[in-house]
């Protein structure tokens, strides 16, 4: 007797449409973006951009909000993946109620809705909160160097510049004669007739390249010559200060003193050789990482101890930490609507002015003052630190603690936090460009983040 199997007919048509309900099991991720995004979001900021009645409908904008956050818990950055997805994948259709949005939809939303898009982050921190996954009682800053969409390649020194400048310039000009001298030859082989006058795409190429350089250039002079305007008028407000009041020029011998001189007007100052310019994100700049030196962004991230949510996030083009602390310790206070006990930062973020304003607001901090160095049992370092400053305060803080300072919290509160956006999620680059848009995409990165930590609370 032959084994029966179960029947596998893929032709048979279903008598009644599948329930979304059942597509993936109950208390599946996707349930839980989809139904939080619906019944507990305000979307009134992406809603409200919708007034005009006539045209086909568009796809409802909560779905689409419900899309965007499940692709990014899931990994899927790119709007060609989310399209794709929406038509193979069961959990995406899930969210989707089976709708199948192409591409374009999907990026023309994120990029019309990315400001109000990042904004939901709030949002979530405080569903979190709610959920006792925001307890600030100790907290991590750092941050990590994420590249941008630009080739570091792109980007050119303004020495080189004005060296490529002249060679371009030099190279353009003998080809627009070479193609003169072309034009002639082809008159009097062909006639005046015929057309020969467009230059070929290869001298146009060189032309936008010289156009290109030139821009960057211009934006490189202008920062240069608002550096030289600022240092002027810091210089005419130093004289005006040491001014003498009114009536108060007579000296004790009757001598009047005389009244300094105004300062000179700012003199044009050149950019420096080494500044460089991206010429396809010229926001972003030249960084150096765990690979080297990319064009990039530096992401920052404050983190929870007890739970791995982000409480403050922000993100910059400057390579140096140090001006990080105090506007994400005041961003903790603004999105929770109080300060952490305790905060602890590596050494790239510990200054005097930080940890005087650290105090300032009721913060403990632990910011370690120099490099720990591997076996040792505390970050303390050999910085040499003012006697009775407060950094000499925090190395003592620190060595006094050892292996049981709560500094030790910080590498596993943090850094497994970039780990799992950048390793377990792969988002390792960002998609937009320009530091406006770029900082509302890492909002939405950590947004995605804390969904993921509040689901598997559930």
């Amino acid at each position: 007797m032959s084994k029966v199997f179960r029947p596998w007919d893929v032709d048979q048509a279903m008598l009644l449409p599948p329930s979304v309900q059942e597509l993936v099991p109950a208390g599946h991720l996707a349930h839980f973006i989809r139904d939080t995004v619906r019944d507990q979001l305000d979307l009134s900021a992406i809603l409200d951009e919708y007034s005009e009645e006539r045209g086909y409908p568009p796809y409802h904008p909560a779905m689409m909000t419900a899309l965007l956050l499940y692709s990014y818990c899931q990994g899927v950055y790119s709007s060609r993946k989310m399209a794709t997805a929406c038509e193979q994948r069961v959990d995406f259709m899930a969210v989707t109620a089976l709708q199948k949005p192409d591409f374009r939809t999907i990026s023309d939303f994120r990029k019309r809705h990315l400001k109000a898009l990042g904004a939901l982050f709030g949002q979530v921190l405080m569903l979190c909160e709610q959920a006792g996954l925001a307890k600030l009682g100790h907290v991590a800053l750092d941050g990590t160097k994420i590249k941008a969409n630009a080739s570091k390649h792109k980007a050119m020194s303004y020495k080189r510049m004005k060296q490529r400048e002249a060679e371009l310039d030099a190279e353009v000009q003998k080809w627009l004669e070479q193609a003169e001298a072309t034009d002639v030859a082809e008159d009097e082989a062909l006639g005046r007739k015929r057309r020969g006058d467009e230059l070929p795409d290869w001298v146009k190429s060189k032309q936008a390249r010289l156009a290109k350089m030139r821009e960057a250039m211009a934006a490189l002079e202008a920062e240069a010559a608002a550096e030289a305007q600022a240092e002027a008028d810091a210089a005419r407000a130093a004289a005006d200060a040491a001014k003498p009041a009114e009536g108060d020029g007579d000296s004790s011998d009757g001598a009047t003193a005389a009244p300094p001189e105004d300062p000179p007007p700012p003199v044009a100052k050149a950019p420096p050789d080494k500044a460089q310019r991206n010429f396809t994100d010229p926001e972003s700049r030249i960084m150096k990482t765990q690979n080297g030196f990319e064009q990039a962004y530096d992401a920052q991230a404050v983190v929870d101890a007890d739970s791995q949510v982000i409480v403050a996030e922000s993100l910059t083009n400057a390579g140096n930490d140090k001006q990080q602390v105090v506007p994400l310790a005041e961003l903790i206070a603004r999105n929770l609507g109080r300060v952490p006990k305790e905060l602890s930062a590596d050494n790239g973020y510990c200054a005097e002015e930080n940890l005087e304003e650290l105090e300032r607001l009721g913060i403990r901090g632990y910011l370690a003052t120099g490099r720990q160095k591997h076996g040792t049992k505390s970050a303390t370092g050999k910085r040499s630190a003012a006697p009775g400053s407060r950094v000499e305060a925090m190395s003592r803080r620190l060595k006094r603690g050892g292996h049981r300072s709560r500094y030790r919290l910080r590498k596993q509160t943090v850094e497994p936090v970039f780990g799992q956006i950048k390793g377990a999620r792969g988002f390792r680059q960002f998609h937009l460009r320009g530091l406006a848009q770029v900082a509302e995409e890492w909002r939405l990165i950590c947004t995605a983040h804390n969904l993921l930590k509040l689901a598997g609370a559930r």
